[in-house]
């Protein structure tokens, strides 16, 4: 198969997955809305708060999560085949990591800009806190510990 086709119905189905899927997602799971300041603005500080054009918080947010498809795409591909590759990043793209981030970003902002391990503390715990802390560090990637250890 022609691998333009692929590419081409590859992004046919995440343009869908984003028109449709991602606002009943917005609409009927999350109850997104508009008038709800962010905490950008809420607690505008110049410093960790800051609002910021969303063109640029698209960019920084893609490329702090684009890691997974690119490392477990190609993976699966060598052990299984590219279909299953292709399968794996189109509809985990659509089906879990947006409605995971979307889901994340949504969850911080009702709780005052709080990271999803604080998030888990109030709501189930100091050991699931900790945990959580201990995944995000884990999981940070080591570019940004270097530009935090330089500050």
């Amino acid at each position: 198969m022609n691998s333009a086709i692929v590419l081409i119905v590859g992004v046919a189905l995440m343009l869908c997955g984003y028109a449709f899927y991602s606002k009943f997602i917005a609409s009927k799971i999350l109850g997104l809305d508009n008038s709800i300041a962010t905490p950008a603005h809420t607690m505008k500080d110049g410093v960790d708060y800051v609002p910021t054009n969303k063109f640029v918080l698209w960019g920084h947010h893609f490329t702090s999560v684009a890691g997974a498809a690119p490392i477990i795409g190609p993976a699966i591909a060598v052990i299984w085949g590219w279909l299953p590759a292709v399968i794996w990043v189109v509809f985990g793209t659509i089906f879990m990591a947006g409605v995971h981030d979307m889901s994340a970003i949504w969850a911080s902002m009702r709780n005052r800009g709080q990271s999803i391990g604080s998030i888990a503390g109030t709501v189930m715990g100091t050991r699931v806190r900790s945990l959580m802390m201990v995944v995000i560090f884990l999981l940070l990637p080591h570019s940004q510990l270097e530009i935090s250890k330089s500050n």
